[in-house]
């Protein structure tokens, strides 16, 4: 498809865009500082390039037909995203907070205990944290960096190995005293511990072909969710690295290790990072560096592997 020869005259499709969004001619000629007579007269140039009504003008004030919308809402976002982009790509978005989403659990237990150590080296960069199990999208103007779990097999997406980390079921040791780390039958009937958000437990139970036999689960924030292993209020799944500590202490008992090839994962979208993503970006990944060296020169024990 030529989408060249295809494209209506672009200076008719901004008018149109413009009018759309301002909600009418007056608006519209403000915003790209021209007549509002103009803005009719572009608006009807597309129209009749088209052969389609994109305005209801029997309608006071007029509004844009079915056809008119789609196309509306279509070229708002194709302008909005130039927009950001040229932004971006000129440094006119320099002031923009640094926006990073990851996951509650690794957002409390990992990065938020480092991030003094980021904004002493870098006290001009605002960054903005959204802590989320979801995978929020990665778009100009939007999240610059995401640092997520898994494969690190994102389509379009550029991503960095940071932390690999297989799970682990862990408990406070009296809540499982005499029960066998590999009797999940018995351990179906305690009280389970999810992320709020996830379904780590429902994904292990399903993979055995077992059903919870009396144990119930509570859905707690990530930064809430070892506490309340700690403290034996249920059995919880979650990366070893958030909980080695505890592990050596004997604070929490390793009941399984599950070994799914994930790893800690720093996402951004292809193309140069913007400096302040930039800086974020070797830092976090040096912390990450750090953090595998010192594992590597500790004891971790494994327990049963499931």
């Amino acid at each position: 498809m030529d989408i060249w020869r295809n494209l209506p005259p672009l200076a008719a499709l901004r008018a149109f865009a413009a009018w759309a969004d301002c909600g009418s001619m007056t608006a519209a000629g403000a915003a790209l500082n021209v007549s509002h007579a103009a803005i009719s007269q572009q608006i009807r140039a597309l129209e009749a390039h088209l052969g389609l009504a994109l305005v209801d003008r029997s309608m006071t004030p007029p509004t844009p037909t079915p056809d008119g919308a789609q196309l509306a809402e279509v070229a708002r976002a194709g302008f909005a995203a130039m927009a950001r982009m040229v932004a971006e790509l000129t440094g006119a978005d320099a002031a923009r907070p640094l926006q990073i989403t990851t996951s509650p659990g690794f957002a409390s237990a990992w990065l938020l205990p480092r991030l003094g150590r980021f904004r002493a080296a870098h006290p001009a960069i605002s960054l903005m944290l959204d802590p989320t199990p979801a995978l929020c999208p990665l778009t100009p103007g939007g999240i610059d960096i995401a640092l997520r779990y898994g494969r690190g097999d994102w389509p379009g997406l550029e991503a960095h190995l940071m932390i690999p980390t297989p799970l682990v079921v862990v408990a406070a040791p009296d809540l499982v005293r005499g029960i066998p780390a590999d009797d999940l039958r018995a351990l179906a009937r305690l009280p389970w511990i999810d992320e709020t958000g996830a379904d780590d437990s429902v994904a292990l139970f399903d993979r055995h072909g077992l059903q919870r036999e009396g144990g119930g689960v509570v859905a707690l924030p990530g930064m809430f969710k070892i506490e309340a292993a700690r403290a034996g209020q249920g059995i919880a799944v979650t990366s070893r690295m958030f909980v080695q500590a505890d592990i050596a202490a004997g604070r929490l008992r390793v009941l399984h290790e599950i070994l799914n090839g994930k790893a800690y994962w720093l996402v951004h979208r292809p193309g140069v990072l913007r400096p302040a993503a930039r800086a974020f970006a070797g830092w976090v990944l040096r912390e990450a560096a750090q953090h595998m060296a010192e594992c590597r020169a500790e004891d971790g024990g494994i327990a049963t592997t499931i």
